[in-house]
């Protein structure tokens, strides 16, 4: 574990479009701040950026509802285009009830409305989707920003240790069993461990652990949050001085299959 953490808001990003590349863009803002990036810094950024730059953008006049989309929507009060655009989303309908709907997305994720989502869009009668492959997403940008790192390296006189250590995680914003309030959870990963399991090790007195697997991304993208806002308009946190396991990462060891779920 590191000795201190510092979790930088990465501001001026300004409004994404699709095929806006990203990684160009959060580089450029770095560079704006005056900060550049460094082995074992993790980005964590939002799903909703990711979202735009992918075209992940559906208009809502231009979907037809279907009758079971018709029927839900009778019965939560919601949008039946907007449901129709859930359904399509969704793999597998895990509750419904007072409104809200609980899916399994085609990802594995169980979330509400499957990740569909209406805030932070300039448009009007507009939803988001989740990413088609979040963990590739992650990838890619973390791919791009090495890149750049390279060549912007590559025009400076002085000689520095390149960049080869970086983790990106893509975060959404997700209700929770058992709690109010949402935080942010990892829903794409690259770079890193997601999750620091400790079974097998001592505990401070000796005996040994059984049960502790720390889901360090989910941890991670919650801390990242706290400098991001729902409406401030930031959406890219670097987080500086956590010390990670690297590997290539991927958000599956977090899902909890079918089967050691209590729940579904």
């Amino acid at each position: 574990m590191g000795a201190e953490l510092r979790i930088i808001p990465v501001t001026g990003i300004g409004d994404i479009t699709p095929g806006s590349d990203l990684g160009v863009l959060i580089s450029a803002a770095l560079q704006a701040q005056g900060v550049t990036l460094a082995n074992g810094d993790i980005l964590v950024v939002t799903q909703k950026i990711v979202s735009k730059a992918e075209g992940r953008l559906v208009q809502l006049e231009e979907v037809t509802p279907s009758a079971f989309a018709l029927t839900i929507a009778r019965e939560t009060g919601k949008d039946p285009r907007h449901v129709e655009v859930i359904l399509q989303e969704t793999r597998r309908l895990v509750r419904m009830d007072r409104g809200v709907l609980i899916c399994e997305t085609h990802h594995g994720f169980v979330c509400a409305n499957a990740g569909v989502d209406e805030s932070n869009l300039s448009g009007q009668h507009q939803v988001s989707l989740l990413p088609r492959d979040p963990d590739h997403s992650a990838r890619t940008l973390r791919e791009r920003l090495l890149a750049l790192a390279a060549s912007a390296a590559s025009h400076r006189s002085s000689e520095g240790e390149p960049l080869e250590e970086l983790a990106v995680i893509i975060s959404d914003t997700w209700g929770r069993p058992w709690r109010n309030g949402q935080v942010n959870m990892a829903i794409g990963v690259a770079g890193l461990e997601p999750i620091r399991d400790y079974r097998g090790e001592p505990d401070a007195y000796g005996r040994e652990l059984r049960v502790s697997a720390i889901a360090v991304a989910d941890e991670l993208a919650a801390a990242a949050e706290l400098v991001m806002g729902k409406s401030a308009g930031v959406p890219v946190a670097l987080i500086r001085g956590y010390t990670y396991i690297p590997t290539e990462g991927g958000v599956g060891p977090l899902l909890r299959d079918a089967a050691s779920d209590l729940f579904r």
